[in-house]
Order: structure tokens, then sequence, then C-alpha cells
């Protein structure tokens, strides 16, 4: 008797080569498939600038369209179009690291075959009206707050695929819930999530590829052992069992064979023999 509903995923028509360059942005679920490549020796480039949630901020900063400003606020700097790891005390430090953070961006970006994008919520912040990539803890009379159309981000990203027709695309929707949104307000959010990569598939169908993180959650691992213990994130099981349907859906036999035989080279080198006098 099968206990459970298995996700069909077709086998993508290209496959992840060893030398490949691959760059990986979005929400904090990409951090955890971002650290498997790299721990499997790909060559993988996660989230220069901090983790991104909503689709607009992902686009902007892979456009060169992220603006740093910086705010200060309870003793801290902060830069809108980046994560709070990016936060300081020091203004022209923080300066400095945003600016990097963008070279490098732009850098892997250019040099990138493949681009792993995970969208988090289709929800955004306005301040001064402009979409910030983090709210910072500021004051939420300072933002206005709105969910996105499919519409809207199909034209925010339809021009950016269209003149990278060398990269392969990979999208991915984050299976992280975003309770403070309402249970039902985040299955909407989802959903428009969902709909707008379903449409850049239909329009750009050689380069947009969708894997279904969002499903092997709700749907294969349907159980509270498969999350964290805020019953929010997934556990360290289920990004397990996710690297292991994405290498299947991605990965050669040939080169799965060498990522292999890399992570155990890095599991010993993450060893530290303990020192005795």
């Amino acid at each position: 008797m099968n206990w459970r509903t298995e996700i069909d995923i077709p086998k993508s028509p290209w496959q992840i080569k060893p030398d490949d360059r691959i760059l990986l942005i979005g929400s904090c679920f990409t951090d955890s498939i971002g650290q498997k490549m790299q721990a499997h020796g790909l060559r993988a480039v996660c989230n220069p600038t901090g983790v991104l949630y909503n689709p607009m901020s992902i686009v902007q900063s892979l456009n060169g369209d992220m603006r740093v400003e910086l705010v200060e606020h309870d003793g801290l700097y902060h830069s809108m179009s980046h994560h709070s790891s990016f936060s300081g005390t020091d203004s022209e430090q923080v300066l400095r690291r945003c600016l990097q953070s963008q070279a490098d961006l732009h850098q892997s970006f250019a040099e990138t075959d493949i681009v792993f994008v995970t969208f988090g919520t289709s929800y955004v912040y306005y301040r001064n009206g402009q979409v910030v990539a983090n709210c910072h803890k500021l004051p939420e009379r300072e933002f206005v707050r709105r969910r996105l159309s499919v519409q809207e981000i199909i034209t925010a990203w339809c021009p950016l695929i269209r003149t990278m027709p060398d990269k392969h695309w990979v999208f991915t929707v984050s299976p992280i819930r975003h309770r403070r949104d309402g249970m039902h307000q985040n299955q909407l959010s989802k959903a428009v999530l969902l709909l707008a990569i379903e449409q850049l598939q239909e329009v750009f169908p050689k380069q947009v590829t969708y894997f279904p993180a969002y499903e092997i959650v709700l749907d294969e691992l349907r159980d509270y052992r498969f999350y964290a213990d805020d019953l929010v994130h997934p556990s360290n099981s289920a990004v397990d069992y996710i690297w292991q349907r994405l290498c299947d859906t991605f990965v050669s036999p040939e080169t799965l064979a060498k990522m292999q035989a890399d992570y155990k080279q890095w599991l010993r080198a993450q060893h530290r023999p303990l020192i005795t006098e």
C-alpha cells in the first residue's frame, strides 16, 4: 500500500555539468540548496546581496536597479535593498559592503550558465514609492504593503529573460510558509507566484523550468515532522529530500558521481581532529 503521493518530476532536457556556473538568488530556502551545491563541488554562488523574498526585489537586483539607500534606525544603518546581514553601526562600512555585494552579483550573473530563482512571497512593501527588499523592523507606518499581480511579475521578468537567451532559468516557490500573513493569505500569495512562473514557462519554454519544491513539501512530505521547530521552515530531512529530487531532475549520473566524491572531500575538510595534551 502506498502511504504518500509522489510528485512526478520529468527529467530535465538539459543537465548540470561539473563546470557549469550557477547563480542562486531568492528566499532563505535558496541558501539551503546553494549550500548543498557548494558542498558537492558545484560552481555555485548563492545570494551575494543577501536573502530576497519578493519577485520585484529579485529582478531589480539582477537588472542592476537596486538603490543603496541607507537608513538609520536604533543605532544601525540599513540598506533598504539588502538583507539585514549587511546592516551595521558604521555607515561607510555598510555602504562599501553593499556596493561590493552588488558588484559580486553582477559579475556572477554575467558569467553564470544556470540561474536558480526562488520566490518567497508576492507581497511587497513600498517606502517612498519604491519597493524595498527588507523592512528592517522600521515603523510599519513608513510602508505601504500590497500583493503583486501575476501580470506585474510577468511584465517585470520577461525583458530580463528575453535578453539572456543563453541562460537556463529554474524557478521554484519557497515551501516556507509566511505565517505572519495568515494561512489563507499565504496560500493566495503562493498561488500568484505559481501562476506567474507558469506563464513565464509558456513564454520561454526552452529557457524556463519549474522545480516543484513547494509541492514536494506540501504533498509528498505532508507531515509536521518535516518542519523545523518553528513549524514554518522545512527540516534538514526535508531539505535533504528536496536536494535528492533536484539531483534526480537536473544532474546526470556522471556528474552525480563526481559530486558525491567532492562531497566526501568536503566532509573530511569539515572534520577537526581533537587535540589533547
